[in-house]
């Protein structure tokens, strides 16, 4: 009893806290429309989480995605992030980037509203992906557009893909198959 009085006192004084899950169930965002995106209601499904933009090279993979969320949606939900830190390729605003989605790629899956994902502005929820203090996985730089990131059920952190690995990969589709 003495000793388990004595490591109570040691981790009280030294801040020791037991680690809270790292999850992106914990994080809301306000959608493209206005309304939220609350990621604990997504528990149960693999998240995959990416940063777009309507002037980007990599822009076609809009349908590739699209694709890909209606093919495995049982499992999967993909939230996109339109992002204006890569060569001014997001200059629309928040309508405008619906439409375009819309239109163009016929885009049902959530989009959040337009985020920073680096720099001193960067999204919170772009500060838990890419930061492993707060991820528990590792460390992500964004280099550009339409870079992706898997998380499990739990909403925890699987992997990263660079923009030129496409949503179709298998190094992404392994995590769906049946």
């Amino acid at each position: 009893m003495k000793n388990l009085l004595l490591m109570m006192a040691l981790f009280g004084i030294f801040g020791i806290k037991a680690q809270k899950p790292k999850s992106i169930h914990n994080y809301k965002v306000e959608s493209l429309d206005g309304k939220t995106i609350d990621f604990s209601t997504f528990k149960g499904k693999k998240i995959l989480v990416v940063n777009t933009a309507s002037k980007c090279g990599f822009t076609p993979q809009y349908a590739d995605l699209e694709k890909l969320y209606e093919q495995y949606k049982d499992q999967l939900v993909i939230v996109g992030f339109p992002a204006d830190n890569f060569g001014h390729q997001e200059p629309g605003s928040n309508e405008e980037i619906g439409a375009f989605c819309q239109k163009n790629y016929g885009v049902t899956f959530p989009m959040a509203a337009k985020v920073s994902v680096k720099g001193a502005d960067k999204a919170p929820i772009y500060q838990f992906l890419t930061e492993k203090k707060l991820n528990g996985v590792k460390n992500t730089t964004i280099l550009w557009n339409f870079e992706k990131f898997l998380l499990n059920e739990k909403g925890e952190l699987i992997d990263t893909f660079i923009s030129s690995t496409k949503p179709d990969s298998e190094r992404i589709t392994k995590y769906f198959k049946k």
